[in-house]
């Protein structure tokens, strides 16, 4: 079966394995592996976990983005707040939004990796 995040979709299956079932992912375009192998007692159980950690995985990374982003967008805030004749200009409040959307990036993230599914 096929399972599309963002832009990326990956072909998922499962093999049997004596009595537990073995489910990994391929990335579509190319064939290539990713990710983690799931085993589990049953088929649908082996795809289900897999699937959720590659959503986890998605969602992760969407996360780190987000708090790379709010990095970037804090130092440049610094570096203009450095610069800046005044603290009218964008500096104290620059520094504190930028400051403040950088906090809420990292416990978003802080929060994804605390539902990290166990495979």
């Amino acid at each position: 079966m096929d399972v599309t995040l963002g832009t990326q979709t990956y072909r998922v299956s499962a093999t049997a394995r004596g009595s537990q079932w073995l489910a990994q992912a391929l990335r579509a375009e190319s064939g290539e592996r990713f990710g983690v192998d799931v085993v589990a007692p049953t088929e649908l159980e082996a795809l289900d976990r897999l699937v959720h950690w590659l959503e986890w995985q998605f969602e992760h990374a969407q996360a780190l983005d987000g708090l790379q982003q709010a990095e970037r967008a804090y130092h440049r805030a610094m570096a203009d707040a450095a610069f800046a004749v005044s603290v009218d200009q964008t500096g104290a409040g620059g520094g504190k939004a930028s400051l403040a959307t950088l906090d809420a990036a990292r416990s978003h993230l802080d929060a994804v990796r605390g539902r990290r599914p166990s495979v």
